[in-house]
Protein backbone atom coordinates (compact mmCIF):
# COMPACT_ATOMS: atom_id res chain seq x y z
CA UNK A 1 0.00 0.00 0.00
CA UNK A 2 1.58 3.53 -0.76
CA UNK A 3 2.33 6.01 1.80
CA UNK A 4 0.64 9.38 1.47
CA UNK A 5 2.94 12.13 2.35
CA UNK A 6 2.41 14.42 4.98
CA UNK A 7 0.69 17.36 4.48
CA UNK A 8 -0.59 20.48 6.53
CA UNK A 9 -3.81 22.01 6.18
CA UNK A 10 -4.88 25.34 6.77
CA UNK A 11 -8.14 26.64 7.70
CA UNK A 12 -8.01 29.68 5.44
CA UNK A 13 -7.64 31.23 1.48
CA UNK A 14 -6.60 28.86 -1.29
CA UNK A 15 -2.93 30.12 -1.37
CA UNK A 16 -0.27 30.74 1.57
CA UNK A 17 -0.27 34.27 2.49
CA UNK A 18 3.21 35.40 3.59
CA UNK A 19 3.08 37.04 7.16
CA UNK A 20 1.86 40.67 6.21
CA UNK A 21 -0.17 41.79 9.78
CA UNK A 22 2.05 42.76 12.43
CA UNK A 23 3.17 40.03 14.46
CA UNK A 24 3.40 40.99 18.03
CA UNK A 25 3.11 37.31 20.46
CA UNK A 26 3.89 38.71 23.84
CA UNK A 27 2.99 37.20 27.55
CA UNK A 28 3.04 38.94 30.58
CA UNK A 29 2.90 37.80 33.82
CA UNK A 30 1.16 38.60 36.68
CA UNK A 31 3.19 41.33 38.75
CA UNK A 32 6.10 39.91 40.90
CA UNK A 33 5.64 39.84 44.75
CA UNK A 34 1.54 39.92 44.41
CA UNK A 35 -0.61 37.62 46.23
CA UNK A 36 -1.93 35.04 43.45
CA UNK A 37 -5.30 33.96 46.01
CA UNK A 38 -5.69 37.93 45.97
CA UNK A 39 -9.49 39.26 45.36
CA UNK A 40 -8.71 40.33 41.62
CA UNK A 41 -5.51 38.69 40.72
CA UNK A 42 -3.41 40.77 38.28
CA UNK A 43 -4.39 38.39 34.68
CA UNK A 44 -1.75 36.80 32.90
CA UNK A 45 -1.70 38.69 29.29
CA UNK A 46 -1.46 37.23 26.05
CA UNK A 47 -1.07 38.92 22.32
CA UNK A 48 -1.48 36.62 19.37
CA UNK A 49 -0.80 39.31 16.67
CA UNK A 50 -0.11 37.82 13.79
CA UNK A 51 -0.30 34.39 11.84
CA UNK A 52 -1.08 30.80 13.91
CA UNK A 53 1.59 28.09 12.46
CA UNK A 54 4.55 27.27 10.98
CA UNK A 55 5.80 31.17 9.68
CA UNK A 56 4.31 32.91 12.72
CA UNK A 57 2.94 31.81 16.56
CA UNK A 58 2.80 28.14 16.63
CA UNK A 59 1.18 25.98 19.10
CA UNK A 60 4.11 24.57 20.76
CA UNK A 61 5.78 27.79 21.32
CA UNK A 62 2.56 29.23 22.78
CA UNK A 63 1.41 26.32 24.82
CA UNK A 64 5.18 25.89 26.47
CA UNK A 65 5.59 29.67 26.99
CA UNK A 66 1.92 29.57 29.04
CA UNK A 67 3.07 26.74 30.97
CA UNK A 68 5.92 27.96 32.17
CA UNK A 69 4.41 31.33 33.35
CA UNK A 70 0.93 29.71 34.37
CA UNK A 71 0.46 30.04 38.30
CA UNK A 72 -2.43 27.95 37.68
CA UNK A 73 -4.69 30.33 39.68
CA UNK A 74 -4.38 33.85 37.76
CA UNK A 75 -6.88 34.66 35.74
CA UNK A 76 -5.84 34.56 31.71
CA UNK A 77 -6.90 37.26 28.64
CA UNK A 78 -5.38 36.19 25.22
CA UNK A 79 -5.50 39.15 22.58
CA UNK A 80 -6.47 38.06 19.55
CA UNK A 81 -5.79 39.99 16.13
CA UNK A 82 -4.71 37.27 13.31
CA UNK A 83 -5.76 36.47 10.09
CA UNK A 84 -5.94 32.75 10.47
CA UNK A 85 -3.21 30.21 9.47
CA UNK A 86 -2.33 26.59 10.33
CA UNK A 87 -5.82 24.79 11.40
CA UNK A 88 -4.60 22.04 13.49
CA UNK A 89 -2.24 24.62 15.46
CA UNK A 90 -5.52 26.44 15.90
CA UNK A 91 -7.26 23.53 17.44
CA UNK A 92 -4.41 22.83 19.42
CA UNK A 93 -4.34 26.35 20.92
CA UNK A 94 -8.27 26.14 21.12
CA UNK A 95 -7.85 23.10 23.32
CA UNK A 96 -5.01 24.93 25.70
CA UNK A 97 -7.58 27.82 26.37
CA UNK A 98 -10.47 25.11 27.20
CA UNK A 99 -8.16 23.57 29.92
CA UNK A 100 -7.57 26.81 31.34
CA UNK A 101 -11.44 26.57 32.45
CA UNK A 102 -13.14 29.84 33.95
CA UNK A 103 -10.65 31.91 34.07
CA UNK A 104 -9.70 32.18 30.60
CA UNK A 105 -11.25 34.89 28.59
CA UNK A 106 -10.38 35.68 24.90
CA UNK A 107 -10.55 39.29 23.91
CA UNK A 108 -11.01 39.46 19.87
CA UNK A 109 -8.90 43.18 19.35
CA UNK A 110 -9.59 43.79 16.09
CA UNK A 111 -9.84 39.96 13.97
CA UNK A 112 -10.22 36.79 14.90
CA UNK A 113 -10.18 35.14 11.24
CA UNK A 114 -10.07 31.38 10.37
CA UNK A 115 -8.08 28.93 12.58
CA UNK A 116 -7.73 32.43 14.84
CA UNK A 117 -11.34 32.21 14.95
CA UNK A 118 -11.20 28.37 16.27
CA UNK A 119 -8.55 29.04 18.80
CA UNK A 120 -10.42 32.05 20.55
CA UNK A 121 -13.45 30.09 20.83
CA UNK A 122 -12.28 27.70 23.18
CA UNK A 123 -11.79 30.56 25.90
CA UNK A 124 -14.68 30.21 28.72
CA UNK A 125 -15.50 33.67 28.20
CA UNK A 126 -14.94 35.37 25.08
CA UNK A 127 -15.23 39.56 24.35
CA UNK A 128 -15.07 41.37 20.90
CA UNK A 129 -14.89 44.96 20.05
CA UNK A 130 -17.62 46.35 19.19
CA UNK A 131 -15.88 47.08 15.88
CA UNK A 132 -14.19 43.70 15.68
CA UNK A 133 -14.84 40.84 13.63
CA UNK A 134 -14.88 36.77 13.62
CA UNK A 135 -14.48 35.34 10.28
CA UNK A 136 -15.80 31.16 10.16
CA UNK A 137 -15.08 29.18 6.39
CA UNK A 138 -13.61 26.04 5.19
CA UNK A 139 -10.56 23.96 5.45
CA UNK A 140 -8.34 23.81 2.50
CA UNK A 141 -4.95 22.34 1.71
CA UNK A 142 -2.57 21.18 -1.27
CA UNK A 143 -1.26 17.68 -2.20
CA UNK A 144 -0.58 15.56 -4.57
CA UNK A 145 -0.93 12.36 -5.91
CA UNK A 146 -2.97 9.91 -7.52
CA UNK A 147 -6.29 9.54 -7.26
CA UNK A 148 -6.40 7.14 -4.44
CA UNK A 149 -4.09 9.82 -2.42
CA UNK A 150 -6.61 12.73 -3.50
CA UNK A 151 -9.38 10.76 -2.06
CA UNK A 152 -7.74 9.97 1.12
CA UNK A 153 -7.26 14.02 1.21
CA UNK A 154 -10.51 14.90 0.98
CA UNK A 155 -11.58 12.71 3.57
CA UNK A 156 -9.63 14.01 6.13
CA UNK A 157 -10.64 17.30 5.03
CA UNK A 158 -14.05 16.13 5.43
CA UNK A 159 -12.86 15.13 8.90
CA UNK A 160 -11.58 18.24 9.62
CA UNK A 161 -14.35 20.28 9.00
CA UNK A 162 -16.44 18.58 11.20
CA UNK A 163 -13.52 19.44 13.68
CA UNK A 164 -14.10 23.07 13.07
CA UNK A 165 -17.90 22.65 13.87
CA UNK A 166 -17.23 20.91 17.21
CA UNK A 167 -14.96 23.89 18.13
CA UNK A 168 -17.59 26.49 17.57
CA UNK A 169 -20.18 24.43 18.71
CA UNK A 170 -18.05 24.23 21.92
CA UNK A 171 -18.62 27.52 22.74
CA UNK A 172 -22.42 28.03 20.93
CA UNK A 173 -24.02 25.07 22.00
CA UNK A 174 -27.32 25.83 21.20
CA UNK A 175 -26.21 27.27 17.40
CA UNK A 176 -28.23 25.90 14.71
CA UNK A 177 -26.00 23.16 13.35
CA UNK A 178 -27.17 23.46 9.37
CA UNK A 179 -26.78 27.55 9.76
CA UNK A 180 -23.42 26.99 11.31
CA UNK A 181 -22.42 24.38 8.32
CA UNK A 182 -23.76 26.88 5.85
CA UNK A 183 -21.86 29.93 7.41
CA UNK A 184 -18.76 27.88 7.58
CA UNK A 185 -19.14 26.47 3.58
CA UNK A 186 -20.10 30.47 2.73
CA UNK A 187 -17.09 31.88 4.27
CA UNK A 188 -18.69 34.33 6.63
CA UNK A 189 -17.76 37.60 8.47
CA UNK A 190 -19.64 38.05 11.89
CA UNK A 191 -19.30 41.44 13.11
CA UNK A 192 -19.43 41.53 17.37
CA UNK A 193 -23.30 41.76 17.43
CA UNK A 194 -23.67 39.20 14.93
CA UNK A 195 -21.37 36.63 17.42
CA UNK A 196 -23.35 38.12 19.72
CA UNK A 197 -26.78 37.07 18.61
CA UNK A 198 -25.68 33.65 17.91
CA UNK A 199 -23.78 32.86 21.07
CA UNK A 200 -19.63 32.40 19.62
CA UNK A 201 -19.41 35.87 21.92
CA UNK A 202 -20.23 36.76 25.17
CA UNK A 203 -19.63 40.38 25.59
CA UNK A 204 -19.36 43.33 23.12
CA UNK A 205 -16.72 45.79 24.82
CA UNK A 206 -15.84 49.33 23.42
CA UNK A 207 -14.44 49.61 20.08
CA UNK A 208 -10.36 50.11 19.27
CA UNK A 209 -8.75 51.58 15.66
CA UNK A 210 -9.18 48.84 13.46
CA UNK A 211 -6.78 49.61 10.80
CA UNK A 212 -4.05 50.54 13.37
CA UNK A 213 -4.37 46.70 14.72
CA UNK A 214 -4.42 45.52 11.22
CA UNK A 215 -1.32 46.17 9.75
CA UNK A 216 -0.82 45.57 6.16
CA UNK A 217 -2.86 42.95 6.04
CA UNK A 218 -2.50 42.31 2.48
CA UNK A 219 -3.60 38.28 3.17
CA UNK A 220 -6.75 39.49 3.33
CA UNK A 221 -7.29 40.37 0.40
CA UNK A 222 -7.19 36.89 -0.81
CA UNK A 223 -10.02 35.55 1.01
CA UNK A 224 -13.10 35.61 -0.95
CA UNK A 225 -15.57 37.57 1.33
CA UNK A 226 -13.41 40.25 2.87
CA UNK A 227 -16.01 43.11 3.84
CA UNK A 228 -15.30 46.43 1.69
CA UNK A 229 -14.72 48.69 4.54
CA UNK A 230 -11.87 46.56 5.72
CA UNK A 231 -10.04 46.59 2.19
CA UNK A 232 -11.10 50.06 2.40
CA UNK A 233 -9.33 50.84 5.47
CA UNK A 234 -6.06 49.05 4.71
CA UNK A 235 -5.89 50.99 1.13
CA UNK A 236 -5.85 54.39 3.45
CA UNK A 237 -2.86 53.14 5.27
CA UNK A 238 0.60 55.44 4.66
CA UNK A 239 3.06 54.18 2.96
CA UNK A 240 6.19 53.04 5.05
CA UNK A 241 9.18 55.53 4.79
CA UNK A 242 11.28 55.96 1.75
CA UNK A 243 14.99 55.02 2.62
CA UNK A 244 16.02 58.58 2.01
CA UNK A 245 20.22 58.58 2.68
CA UNK A 246 19.68 62.32 3.47
CA UNK A 247 17.50 61.45 5.89
CA UNK A 248 20.14 59.57 8.39
CA UNK A 249 20.60 61.10 11.95
CA UNK A 250 23.95 62.53 13.18
CA UNK A 251 25.38 60.25 15.52
CA UNK A 252 23.80 61.80 18.57
CA UNK A 253 22.68 59.79 21.02
CA UNK A 254 18.78 59.37 20.00
CA UNK A 255 15.48 60.41 21.96
CA UNK A 256 12.71 58.53 22.56
CA UNK A 257 11.16 60.02 19.55
CA UNK A 258 14.04 58.35 17.57
CA UNK A 259 13.67 54.26 19.20
CA UNK A 260 10.21 55.08 18.08
CA UNK A 261 10.56 55.80 14.86
CA UNK A 262 13.23 53.55 13.95
CA UNK A 263 11.26 50.54 15.77
CA UNK A 264 7.83 51.78 13.52
CA UNK A 265 10.42 51.22 10.02
CA UNK A 266 11.80 47.70 11.34
CA UNK A 267 7.49 46.74 12.07
CA UNK A 268 6.73 48.63 8.74
CA UNK A 269 9.20 47.12 6.90
CA UNK A 270 9.12 43.62 8.19
CA UNK A 271 5.50 43.45 7.62
CA UNK A 272 6.07 44.14 4.18
CA UNK A 273 8.38 41.84 3.21
CA UNK A 274 6.74 39.29 4.87
CA UNK A 275 8.70 38.50 7.96
CA UNK A 276 7.47 40.09 10.47
CA UNK A 277 8.13 37.34 13.07
CA UNK A 278 11.50 39.16 13.04
CA UNK A 279 10.32 42.15 14.49
CA UNK A 280 11.66 41.95 17.82
CA UNK A 281 14.83 39.72 17.12
CA UNK A 282 15.50 42.98 15.22
CA UNK A 283 14.92 44.99 17.63
CA UNK A 284 17.18 43.33 19.72
CA UNK A 285 20.05 42.93 17.83
CA UNK A 286 20.26 46.42 16.62
CA UNK A 287 19.27 48.30 19.66
CA UNK A 288 17.85 50.80 17.46
CA UNK A 289 20.87 52.47 17.63
CA UNK A 290 20.48 54.61 14.16
CA UNK A 291 19.13 54.16 10.65
CA UNK A 292 21.89 52.66 8.98
CA UNK A 293 22.11 50.16 11.34
CA UNK A 294 18.51 49.10 11.29
CA UNK A 295 18.66 49.17 7.45
CA UNK A 296 21.53 47.55 7.28
CA UNK A 297 19.89 44.48 9.98
CA UNK A 298 16.94 44.42 7.51
CA UNK A 299 18.59 44.04 4.40
CA UNK A 300 20.80 41.06 5.79
CA UNK A 301 16.91 39.42 7.69
CA UNK A 302 15.63 39.19 3.98
CA UNK A 303 18.88 36.88 2.94
CA UNK A 304 18.92 34.90 5.81
CA UNK A 305 15.21 34.46 5.77
CA UNK A 306 15.70 33.16 2.34
CA UNK A 307 18.44 31.02 3.03
CA UNK A 308 16.50 28.81 5.57
CA UNK A 309 13.18 29.22 3.66
CA UNK A 310 15.16 27.29 0.86
CA UNK A 311 16.73 24.69 3.35
CA UNK A 312 13.42 23.94 4.56
CA UNK A 313 14.34 25.40 8.06
CA UNK A 314 12.67 28.17 8.84
CA UNK A 315 12.48 27.76 12.50
CA UNK A 316 16.29 28.76 12.56
CA UNK A 317 15.90 32.38 10.88
CA UNK A 318 15.02 33.91 14.47
CA UNK A 319 18.02 32.00 16.13
CA UNK A 320 20.61 33.48 13.23
CA UNK A 321 19.02 37.18 13.22
CA UNK A 322 19.12 37.52 16.62
CA UNK A 323 22.67 36.04 16.72
CA UNK A 324 23.19 39.39 13.90
CA UNK A 325 24.97 36.24 11.43
CA UNK A 326 25.67 37.29 8.13
CA UNK A 327 24.38 35.41 4.56
CA UNK A 328 27.91 33.21 4.43
CA UNK A 329 27.74 32.17 7.84
CA UNK A 330 24.10 31.44 7.78
CA UNK A 331 24.84 29.40 4.39
CA UNK A 332 27.57 27.35 6.49
CA UNK A 333 25.57 26.49 9.22
CA UNK A 334 22.93 25.34 7.20
CA UNK A 335 25.22 23.18 5.15
CA UNK A 336 26.94 21.79 8.24
CA UNK A 337 23.16 21.10 9.93
CA UNK A 338 22.34 19.12 7.14
CA UNK A 339 24.70 17.05 5.99
CA UNK A 340 25.93 16.65 9.76
CA UNK A 341 23.38 13.42 10.46
CA UNK A 342 24.51 11.56 8.07
CA UNK A 343 21.34 10.87 6.14
CA UNK A 344 21.80 12.63 3.13
CA UNK A 345 19.64 15.66 2.28
CA UNK A 346 17.78 17.65 -0.38
CA UNK A 347 17.50 21.27 -0.22
CA UNK A 348 14.37 22.46 -2.59
CA UNK A 349 15.93 25.81 -3.81
CA UNK A 350 12.05 27.30 -4.19
CA UNK A 351 10.31 29.90 -2.72
CA UNK A 352 8.15 29.25 0.54
CA UNK A 353 4.72 27.55 0.13
CA UNK A 354 3.08 31.15 -0.58
CA UNK A 355 5.07 31.35 -3.66
CA UNK A 356 5.17 28.39 -5.17
CA UNK A 357 3.71 27.92 -8.50
CA UNK A 358 3.84 24.73 -10.44
CA UNK A 359 6.37 25.13 -13.33
CA UNK A 360 5.49 26.04 -16.38
CA UNK A 361 6.19 23.83 -19.06
CA UNK A 362 6.29 25.02 -22.87
CA UNK A 363 5.60 22.81 -25.70
CA UNK A 364 8.18 22.79 -28.23
CA UNK A 365 6.93 22.99 -32.08
CA UNK A 366 7.05 19.95 -33.90
CA UNK A 367 10.06 19.85 -36.55
CA UNK A 368 9.13 18.29 -39.64
CA UNK A 369 12.49 17.56 -40.93
CA UNK A 370 12.48 15.15 -37.98
CA UNK A 371 9.54 13.54 -37.94
CA UNK A 372 10.70 12.84 -42.12
CA UNK A 373 13.58 11.71 -41.37
CA UNK A 374 12.07 8.88 -38.66
CA UNK A 375 9.72 8.11 -41.05
CA UNK A 376 12.54 7.27 -43.88
CA UNK A 377 14.59 5.22 -41.41
CA UNK A 378 11.50 3.23 -40.14
CA UNK A 379 10.44 2.37 -43.55
CA UNK A 380 13.66 1.47 -44.88
CA UNK A 381 14.34 -0.25 -41.87
CA UNK A 382 11.29 -2.64 -42.72
CA UNK A 383 11.56 -3.02 -46.30
CA UNK A 384 15.11 -4.91 -45.50
CA UNK A 385 15.17 -8.93 -46.35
Amino acid sequence: MKQLMPFRIFNKVPSVPQVEDQHWYKINAAADGESTVQAEATPIEIYIYGEIGGWGITANEFIQDLKAIDDGVSPVVVAFNTIGGDLFDGLAIHNALSRLGERCTARVDALAASAGSVAACGAHRLVMASNAMLMVHNPWTWTSGDAEDLRRVADVLDQTFEAIIAAYKTKAPDIDDAELRRMVNDETWLTAQEALALGLADEVGNGVEVKACLGQGAAMKRYRQTPQALLDQLASQPEPPADDPATLPEPTAPDASDFTALALMITQDCAKAGISNLVEPLIASTKLTDKATVQAALKRAKGVRDLCAAARLPELTVEYVKAGLEPDAVRARLFEKLVGSGKGFEIDNSLPPADDEPEKIKAKMPNPSQIWTARRQAANKGARP
